[in-house]
This record gives C-alpha cells, sequence and structure tokens, in this order.
C-alpha cells in the first residue's frame, strides 16, 4: 500500500495549483479516488466537508478515510481502504465494514480508527473473508507499530469514573454495563500500535469502557507494538481471541474489567514480549472498584523459552481477582503464575481470586512463583491446592511461529474440564483455548512476520 500513498501525494503536486481558483476537481484521467469524512475549520470549530476526488492503483479503487465520520457509512468490500490520521466514528454514527474488506493505516499520518463513545462499528467477517485493518507499508517491509490500531470507547462502568484513554482517543467509561458498541467478528489487526512514549502507547485492540452488549468474537492481533487486547474497565465479553507476537503483554487489564472470557490463544515471539496475561486492578488505588474480576475459561498461553524476553504467563497484581479455569500455560522465561502483591494476594486467600484446573509445564523461573518474593505468599501451595497440575500437555506444535498447532495431547486429556455456569461458557470437554478436534484459529488467521 505504500504505493498508494506515493500515488497519492504525486497526483496532489501536479495539481495543487489549480485548487488555487477551484473547489472541486472534477476531471481526472482514468482514476477514481474518494476521500471521505470530515474535518475541523480551524476559525469556527465547526465541521468542514472534505473535498472529494478519485483515484485507482492496481487497477482498484481505494478509498482515503479522514476526519469524523459523524452519519452512519458502510465500507464495501469492492474497495480498499485507507487511513489518514485518527479517524474517529462519533456518537450516533454507525461504522458498517463488509467481510473482505482491506482496510490500511497510513504510516506517515499514524492513522487509527477509533470508535467513540456512542458511536459503533459492525465489523461482521466470515472465516473465508475475514476484515484484515493492517499497515499500508510494502510485505516485506511490515513491522509493529506502523500505525495506530483499533481504540473502541464505551459507556459501561470503569473505576476510574469517566476518564481519557491513551493517545487522545478520547472519553470512556459511565453507568451502563449493557451499552453496546457493535460487532467485532472475524477481524485482523496486523502490524499496529504506535509508540508515543514509554507510557503512551495504543494496543492492538484497546477495549476502553465498552458494555457487555458488544459482541466480540474470532479476532486475532498479530505483531502489535504493545499490548495485543486490552480491557479499560467495562464488561466487553470475548470468544475466540489469537495474539501473536505482541511486543507487550499478549492480554492486558485494568480498572475494573468484570467481563467474560472463552477460547484464548496468546503466542509470543521472544525477540520481545512480555506477559502472557497481566492483570491489574488499578495501580492508584488496588482496592478500587468495581475491581476486576473477570470470568475466563479455556485458554492457552504459550510463551517464546528460545527468545530472551517472554515473561510470565500470568501476573495477577494490584487488586485483581476474578476466576481461570481449563488453562494450559508454557514455556514462559520467568514464572507460569505470579500473584503479586498484598492486595491480590488477599483476594486468593478471600476466595475472589481463583486459578483453578489448568496445566502450568515448562516455565523456566517455576511453573507456580514470585517474580518478586514481597510478602511471602506460596502461589505454589495455593495453586496446588485448587488442583492445578504440572504435567505436560503435548501440545501439537505451538512454539512454531510459521505454522503454529495449539491443540492440546494426551498429556491435556487427563484433565476434565470445569466449565463456568453461566450461558456465555460453551460446555466443552477439553482444557486449553483449541479443541483437539476443531482448530478455530486456522484459515483466517496469519503467521506472517513483515
Amino acid at each position: 500500500m505504500s504505493n498508494i500513498v506515493s500515488t497519492l501525494k504525486s497526483n496532489w503536486t501536479q495539481r495543487k495549483f489549480k485548487w488555487l481558483f477551484q473547489i472541486f476537481v472534477i476531471f481526472t484521467i482514468g482514476l477514481t479516488l474518494t476521500i471521505v469524512g470530515c474535518g475541523e475549520d480551524d476559525d469556527t470549530g465547526e465541521p468542514e466537508p472534505i473535498v472529494e476526488e478519485t483515484i485507482t492503483v492496481d487497477g482498484r479503487e481505494v478509498v482515503v478515510l479522514k476526519g469524523d465520520i459523524l452519519e452512519d457509512r458502510t465500507l464495501s468490500a469492492d474497495y480498499d481502504y485507507l487511513l489518514r490520521d485518527a479517524v474517529f466514528v462519533q456518537d450516533g454514527a454507525t461504522l458498517t465494514i463488509e467481510p473482505g474488506v482491506t482496510v490500511y493505516g497510513e504510516n506517515a499520518t499514524n492513522g487509527t480508527l477509533i470508535v467513540a463513545q456512542g458511536g459503533k462499528i459492525m465489523a461482521d467477517g466470515t472465516a473465508d473473508s475475514p476484515i484484515v485493518m493492517t499497515s499500508d507499508a510494502a510485505i516485506g517491509s511490515r513491522a509493529r507499530g506502523q500505525w495506530g490500531g483499533l481504540i473502541i470507547s464505551g459507556r459501561a462502568p470503569a473505576n476510574q469514573g469517566v476518564t481519557f484513554g491513551e493517545g487522545d482517543t478520547g472519553a470512556y467509561g459511565g453507568d451502563d454495563p449493557n451499552d453496546s458498541s457493535g460487532v467485532l467478528r472475524y477481524v485482523r489487526i496486523e502490524y499496529a500500535g504506535i509508540e508515543f512514549s514509554d507510557d503512551n502507547e495504543l494496543n492492538g485492540i484497546a477495549f476502553q469502557g465498552v458494555g457487555s452488549g458488544t459482541v466480540v468474537e474470532y479476532v486475532q492481533v498479530h505483531m502489535n507494538q504493545d499490548d495485543g487486547i486490552e480491557m479499560f474497565g467495562g464488561t466487553v465479553n470475548l470468544k475466540y481471541a489469537l495474539v501473536t507476537g505482541a511486543r507487550d503483554d499478549s492480554f492486558d487489564w485494568t480498572d475494573g474489567w468484570t467481563g467474560k472470557g472463552q477460547f484464548w490463544v496468546a503466542q509470543q515471539y521472544g525477540d520481545d514480549a512480555d506477559n502472557g496475561f497481566e492483570n491489574d486492578n488499578s495501580s492508584k488505588n488496588n482496592e478500587a472498584l468495581p475491581r476486576s474480576a473477570p470470568t475466563i475459561s479455556n485458554v492457552t498461553l504459550v510463551g517464546d523459552p528460545s527468545g530472551p524476553e517472554s515473561d510470565n504467563g500470568m501476573l495477577i497484581r494490584e487488586g485483581a481477582a476474578g476466576m481461570y479455569t481449563n488453562f494450559i500455560v508454557v514455556g514462559f522465561n520467568k514464572v507460569g503464575l505470579d500473584v503479586n502483591n498484598e492486595s491480590s494476594h488477599k483476594q486468593a486467600e478471600d476466595g475472589g481470586l481463583v486459578v483453578k484446573n489448568s496445566i502450568f509445564f515448562d516455565n523456566k523461573g517455576g511453573n507456580f512463583g514470585d517474580e518478586k518474593d514481597d510478602d511471602g505468599f506460596d502461589e505454589a501451595a495455593w495453586a496446588t491446592g485448587l488442583g492445578n497440575k504440572e504435567n505436560d500437555p503435548e501440545l501439537t506444535d505451538a512454539f512454531n511461529k510459521n505454522n503454529p498447532d495449539f491443540t492440546p495431547g494426551s498429556g491435556a486429556s487427563s484433565m476434565s474440564p470445569d466449565i463456568p455456569s453461566d450461558g456465555f461458557f460453551d460446555k466443552v470437554d477439553f482444557i486449553g483455548g483449541v479443541d483437539p478436534n476443531n482448530d478455530w484459529t486456522k484459515g483466517w488467521t496469519t503467521s506472517v512476520r513483515n
């Protein structure tokens, strides 16, 4: 897609003098580009309509999105799309993305897609025609952090009240746990995660105060610069989620996320990675309410023992609680499970935090332990008392970065699943994130590094 950007710049140079005398350029030669959206008038602060042009690149029409989407719009599979700067779907507007659409984030302008509070995204792809959001760099030159990613903000509760997202992505939080921001189904986010500064980075998908009325199924975040998927408060539920090659944590949450999850997989690349799970309540106030306390079943977390990075499988701290069951956690360079700091230790002792019926295997620093031995909490005694085991789950080919296979073998089949009694959770006969007889990660996902 870098050829799209260069073509756009060339066409602009050729016509810029005509634009001094014309409001609209209506004649081009064999080109079909449409720029859609609206910007801010510098003098009045009111929306200013964007001029429309036309261009065709490699025989395919490309639509450049710039500014705010203020009314319902559909991205058709007849086109490709390019995000220029931060594109906001504003309150009252719905952005519908058809199956098979590719959306490119422009590296030169930090292209990002942000769904504001009250806005909606209806990205309902299929296994045969997933929706792909990716870098505009040429294949072979793609890398982490080349565009912003997808940020969704809702009105569900967060323990910081109504606050503002990283990277000037807008307000989130409220008092509607059932709030809906739309649908993500068969959506892939690749090579995203712009880093503005050490503490101001964008995740592959950020769910900021997103409510349980939002549907999230079959999503992959691949090669993200910061965390793969992060929840900032909210009640959103996720089913069938895959994170591969994230530079920081694969799954992360804070600020009182209380949603549910089932069938998750993370695979880390040891060149640069942090934790499989990093679970916080609040660094400002460990006892803030609502407390981060999700219910999650059937997860496979795969570290990378061949690389210098890839830290802990599950790091639970800062007052976080929750129920975690039917996990497989293998191959991390520090510990498999670390419950860190006094507030989360108290949650474990009082029953607010439960990790049970799971396998932790071949984690170099110990399957159960403390990366930081702070107040003597005994992870091993606590974890084994809840039925967690340390036998080899015999994953088929989980460390393969080109064509991974996360299906478990006989080492995992010796354990019967313990599925939460809740209508959200499918009653299955296996532990880990992937059915041994039906691998949902195949066909619509990617492992291409660049």
